[in-house]
């Protein structure tokens, strides 16, 4: 547990952080959703404002005023036990509350945090707002793709702002690392914080395999687009091969080729590929069919947490040959919190590591993400095991 003055800290720098991501935007761009997996930023603001006021305020805050009874219908997100909510597909149609309104809440609500904490900071109140900030931070990468989505939707594909860490190279030699047949322990292992679906700390067998220092580059994966890969259905899951058919895929989300060359929508707007860059945006069907066609295969999420220490990671969350399932001794917590992890323990695929758009202090090498295997909004890539 962090200690309750740097708990604070941390809190506040987290809130400013979450603003800091908007502060590119127009105020048009706030209450955009083009998907129903994407949810505009102003929701972003006003949900994860909501939780630390949900959780901890309207509990433990005596005589605590909601600065909006509204808001809980508003800014639930899939929380049963908390009540009814604004189902996700109409995220987009809250043109009110305003964008002014909204920001207004989280300063509000901030502050009832601060004040709430000058006079009570005991252990479970402090593990609470622990758990708030951490759920922020995974918005705040939620926000930062979804902006990308928003943007690179509009048909004028405007920029957001440079990021350069969409560029990142793996600038040293590829090699295979060698992880020699055992028995390996997985799962958090510290008084740090963690989330409940890392623990259950336990030993698998594996046998020896070999896992790439390297994430997939984009030159690579060019290779399978120009080897006709998305037309070869021998590459690809029943489901996936339907996946790219309905869905005309034939290359990662934001590629364009233009005259010729491949270019893409970054968030700095658009660009040539970069072709030594790892491949990003793209599903794990799409990951599985290119590990076929290079004759490998992906890491399980144990395998890849055996290796992680020999190789870099953090440039691209990466898609695993695992179905996301609770581990040995998994234990649900009671009530709302309970939903957090839990109750998505079906038809979804592990990501392991982290991204460029993952906040600082978030990740671990015990990480587990996961997402639906036909989602690739995130940054995602694959690095390749055999």
């Amino acid at each position: 547990m962090i200690l309750t003055t740097t708990l604070l800290d941390f809190f506040l720098e987290t809130r400013q952080h979450t603003e800091d991501i908007c502060s590119p935007l127009e105020i048009e761009d706030y209450v955009v959703q083009p998907v129903v997996d994407v949810s505009p930023p102003k929701w972003h603001l006003g949900h994860s404002t909501w939780f630390f006021e949900e959780f901890i305020l309207k509990p433990h805050a005596k005589g605590y005023k909601q600065f909006s009874t509204d808001f809980s219908f508003v800014f639930n997100s899939y929380y049963e036990t908390v009540g009814k909510r604004v189902i996700r597909a109409d995220r987009g149609n809250l043109s009110r509350p305003g964008v002014k309104e909204v920001y207004e809440y989280r300063a509000y609500v901030t502050q009832q945090i601060k004040d709430l904490f000058a006079v009570n900071n005991d252990s479970e109140l402090s593990k609470l707002l622990e758990i708030g900030i951490h759920h922020e931070k995974q918005h705040q990468e939620l926000l930062l793709t979804d902006i990308k989505y928003i943007l690179g939707n509009n048909p004028l594909l405007p920029k957001y702002t440079d990021f350069p860490e969409e560029h990142a190279i793996d600038d040293h030699r590829a090699e295979w690392i060698s992880v020699p047949e055992g028995v390996y322990d997985i799962g958090h292992n510290s008084d740090e914080f963690c989330y409940d679906n890392e623990l259950g700390r336990h030993k698998v067998y594996l046998q020896t395999y070999d896992i790439s220092n390297k994430l997939v580059t984009n030159a690579e994966y060019i290779k399978f687009i120009e080897d006709k890969g998305y037309k070869n259905f021998e590459l690809w899951h029943a489901e996936g091969w339907d996946w790219v058919n309905a869905n005309q895929i034939s290359a990662p989300l934001y590629w364009h080729k233009i005259d010729g060359q491949w270019q893409h929508y970054t968030l700095g707007g658009l660009t040539k590929i970069a072709h030594e860059s790892p491949v990003t945006h793209i599903s794990y069907f799409e990951a599985f069919a290119f590990s076929q066609w290079m004759g490998l295969r992906l890491p399980t999420e144990f395998e890849w947490e055996a290796a992680q220490d020999s190789f870099s990671w953090g440039k691209r969350w990466e898609w695993t040959e695992s179905a996301y399932l609770p581990y040995p001794d998994y234990k649900k917590a009671a009530g709302a919190l309970g939903e957090y992890n839990g109750k998505f323990m079906v038809n979804q695929k592990v990501l392991r590591g982290g991204s460029i758009a993952t906040p600082k202090n978030h990740t671990r090498p015990t990480y587990r993400n996961f997402f639906h295997p036909n989602l690739r909004w995130q940054f995602t890539g694959l690095r390749l095991a055999r």
